[in-house]
Order: structure tokens, then C-alpha cells, then sequence
């Protein structure tokens, strides 16, 4: 089983963008989708306190529910990329 867990939504351009940064550092990571309504993603909101994705869990690191792509992007190249090194 995966320690990163990302909460997406279905041809949404932040996971996506999230998506290939876990793929360019061939990450395995478990995949959660999300309801389109906002109002139905309770799961989501109980991991991040927000309703938005992606959301990314990282147990291994004690991540409970990073949000905003651009963090994720950033968290996954300093834990995982060349910096982490």
C-alpha cells in the first residue's frame, strides 16, 4: 500500500498538475475521487477542513491533508525529488 494518498476530482487541471509531479518522481500513491458536488465531499473535508482538490495525505510524513497544487508540487519535490537527496 501507498504512504501518499491524493483526493481528485475527474479532469481537474490542479490534480493534474499534481498528478504528473507524482509521476515524474515515480511515486505509487492511492487515488480518491471525489464527488463533483461540493456540498457531497465529506471525506475531503474531513481530511483537509476544506472541500477543495487535490488534497494530498502523506502518512509517512505525518501530511494529514495538504491543499493548493502548487504546495503539493512543491512538498513532493523537497520530500521526494533531487533536493530530498
Amino acid at each position: 500500500m501507498a504512504n501518499l494518498t491524493l483526493y481528485e476530482l475527474e479532469g481537474c487541471p490542479y490534480c493534474a498538475k499534481v498528478k504528473d509531479k507524482l509521476a515524474d518522481l515515480d511515486l505509487e500513491y492511492d487515488s480518491v475521487m471525489v464527488p463533483r458536488s461540493h456540498g457531497e465531499r465529506t471525506e475531503v473535508e474531513e481530511v483537509s477542513g476544506q472541500t477543495g482538490v487535490p488534497v494530498l495525505v502523506d502518512e509517512e510524513h505525518g501530511v494529514e491533508g495538504m491543499a493548493e497544487s502548487d504546495d503539493i508540487v512543491e512538498y513532493l519535490d523537497e520530500t521526494y525529488g533531487d533536493a530530498a537527496s
